[in-house]
């Protein structure tokens, strides 16, 4: 019996992301075109007064106050030649923007078109509606499989006409190896940080809801769908008269067990709470669903080796890898992003028996690929033991590969003024991925000014040692974290505008000097 107890404060309830989709190469849209040559009004003469000095990389990180490691570094997007850069060398942890290594890895080792399929197998005769033998539930690795896609399964199963299976319900979860979570220093109950297997259901994370019930609590746990809302008997939660810790959580072979302060309640609510065992999960809710449907399976088992025959009866395709890997990056995903990764790391090789191994392979070929040593020990950003830096970052950037696969996935990001508003007409348009963890703070990706420079550009911020002291403090965001936080993203927009109003400058000199007239 494991049991593990969190040290981190209660956060009722998932957050949730919004927005469009991420831009294309050229705004889809005409940004306010810059004045013709000689039209705009000169700097009004003031006696006395000399003009301000154009800050410099050097006087925002000095302004952000940050400590630790920070590394910047700007380059052209078509020749690579680096254009500005702040300790460009220093090796940082990228946090999130590692999702976008993984998506090059992915979409160059699987394809854009790869998709992951969960398949339902009879072994056995079938004979007025009942399958004399056994079912098996064979998942493919699909990173995006919800309750509801296991209805169009079991509707397919109806379809077919089977009503009993007389043998054992199996199921399969092999095609990946299978990780209780991804990264141990993580509080126990956060839904970011879930299993990890070949067979995932609703991004591995169970719905807790609770009511308050006269001097108690009604409470549910989930597999929670639009469709669909079966009840879990494998993963239970009890309510605990106590204040703290928040939540504790044991796990054995199958069952899953949590419980919850009752003061951290209050009258009702609901979050997701991550799941270890995905198969139980999987097999419990396919069970319920199938009964509901009203087809009898007997309780789900554990299948070892692969199904090597049997006849398909049912099967569900993902979205073609290139989608999910869009989605992935809008809503940074760290379940998606270990899927994909691993799957990579399995079609060059044998199946990799950790995510530290499939991070070096990733690694691996991100140095043959790009001719960068680097050191990624996950494909999701999870780990703050990964390391690159901004120059490196950037090169990879500007490459053909990265500038036709991944940069029309990336989430447009709307620039920010210095009081934090946002800018209208902002001085270039972004595209890029961010990264955070608990003082460690990264963005990078793609940016086109006014001017029509195209440019690609990282800004990676860490304070090992602020991460370091606060790590046993029973708050899941320590006291400093947000504010940090908010500084390092202030450095991130205050670059962002500079390069900008710089390179939409520069390139209209240019063109001054070649007697090019601006439209």
């Amino acid at each position: 019996m494991r049991a593990v107890v969190s040290r981190r404060a209660f956060l009722a309830g998932a957050a949730a992301s919004a927005g469009g989709m991420a831009l294309a190469d050229a705004p889809a849209a005409s940004l306010r075109p810059l004045a013709r040559p000689g039209t705009a009004p000169p700097e009004p003469y003031v006696p006395g007064k000399r003009p301000l000095a154009r800050p410099t990389l050097e006087d925002f990180v000095r302004n952000a106050r940050l400590g630790g490691d920070v590394s910047i570094a700007l380059r052209d997007s078509g020749t690579g030649e680096v254009r500005s850069e702040y300790r460009g060398d220093v090796a940082v942890p990228p946090a999130s923007v590692t999702k976008a290594l993984t998506t090059l890895y992915a979409l160059e080792t699987l394809g854009a078109g790869h998709r992951f399929t969960t398949r339902v197998l009879a072994q056995g005769t079938i004979a007025n509606g009942v399958l004399t033998g056994d079912l098996i539930l064979a998942g493919g690795g699909d990173p995006g499989l919800d309750t509801d896609g296991l209805g169009l399964l079991v509707d397919q199963l109806k379809a077919a006409g089977i009503t009993r299976v007389t043998g054992r319900f199996l199921v399969w979860d092999g095609a990946l190896a299978t990780f209780e979570e991804i990264e141990p220093t993580q509080p126990v109950h956060v839904s970011y940080n879930p299993a990890v297997a070949g067979l995932n259901l609703n991004y591995n994370r169970i719905h807790f809801q609770w009511a308050q019930a006269g001097a108690g609590y009604d409470v549910t746990m989930q597999a929670r769908a639009a469709r669909y809302t079966p009840d879990v008997p494998a993963v239970g939660m009890q309510v605990v008269d106590r204040s703290m810790p928040v939540y504790t959580y044991a796990a054995g072979p199958v069952e899953e067990q949590w419980t919850v302060a009752k003061g951290a309640l209050g009258s009702g609510g609901s979050r997701w709470l991550p799941v270890r065992h995905p198969w139980v999960y999987a097999g419990q809710t396919f069970r319920a669903i199938a009964a509901y449907e009203g087809i009898t399976l007997p309780a789900p088992e554990r299948m070892g080796a692969e199904p090597e025959a049997g006849e398909e009866l049912a099967r569900l395709e993902s979205p073609e890898l290139v989608s999910l890997a869009r989605e992935m990056l809008y809503y940074s995903t760290n379940l998606t992003a270990e899927v994909l990764g691993l799957a990579a790391s399995a079609a060059r090789s044998l199946r990799p028996a950790t995510l530290k191994v499939s991070g070096a392979m990733m690694s691996l070929w991100l140095r043959e690929r790009f001719g960068e040593e680097v050191h990624f020990v996950d494909h999701s950003g999870l780990s703050d033991d990964s390391r690159i830096s901004a120059l490196q970052l950037t090169a990879i950037l500007a490459s053909p590969l990265a500038k036709e696969r991944l940069r029309p996935l990336l989430k447009s990001h709307r620039m920010l003024d210095a009081q934090g508003n946002l800018m209208d007409p902002p001085p270039a348009i972004v595209q890029a991925k961010t990264g955070t963890l608990n003082f460690v703070s990264a963005l990078a990706g793609y940016e086109r000014t006014i001017g029509a420079a195209d440019l690609c550009f990282a800004t990676l911020t860490a304070n090992a040692d602020l991460r370091a002291e606060t790590a046993d403090i029973e708050e899941e965001t320590p006291p400093g974290a947000r504010a940090w936080l908010s500084r390092s993203r202030g450095l991130q927009e205050a670059a962002l505008r500079h390069w900008g109003r710089s390179y939409s400058a520069e390139r209209s000199a240019l063109a001054v000097g070649a007697g090019v007239q601006g439209g």
